[in-house]
């Protein structure tokens, strides 16, 4: 360090240009034209060109550990009658109904068992018997939360459901 070098005081916001130096001690003025007196061990060189020729290494950002459990997409169930059963035209609407209702269900006690955290519903957009019926069962369950799938429109095809 030498006059006329320009420093900056470790852990401190402050620096300016050397005016003196006496053996350990080093005099300097700030940018308001006050003097400074502090040791050579709490002042570093303020020198932009100091870094210019370091080659910055890039390292591997780490990934993030994750259960397997909760790696799995949700689960997804879709109540439209003729991914139930093979042949639909020879169930009445009753008979559909109970059925659809019966899978419903199952899949949440299924969910209960294996701890998975989300199912959606898909029940599609009709005349809204099967969304009040699937609406009532989440109603009568325990621990868990249910939404429209999609929130921006008034009226969705699929409800999600989050288990506690």
């Amino acid at each position: 360090m030498k006059i006329g070098d320009k420093v900056s005081v470790v852990d401190e916001d402050l620096s300016g240009v050397i005016t003196s130096v006496k053996v350990n001690i080093v005099v300097f003025k700030d940018e308001y034209g006050f003097t400074h007196q502090y040791p050579k061990e709490k002042l570093v060189p303020k020198d932009a060109d100091l870094y210019e020729n370091i080659r910055v290494v890039r390292k591997a950002e780490p990934k993030k550990i994750i259960s397997k459990k909760h790696q799995k997409n949700h689960l997804v169930l879709d109540l439209h009658f003729h991914n139930l059963v093979k042949n639909p035209n020879d169930y009445d609407s009753f008979e559909r109904l109970f059925i659809q209702k019966e899978k419903l269900i199952e899949v949440i006690e299924f969910c209960r068992k294996n701890n998975l955290k989300r199912l959606e519903i898909v029940h599609g957009i009709g005349d809204g018997t099967l969304q009040r019926m699937v609406r009532d069962v989440l109603e009568s369950q325990v621990n868990i939360d249910f939404y429209n799938k999609e929130i921006l429109h008034h009226q969705s095809g699929a409800v999600m459901v989050e288990f506690h």
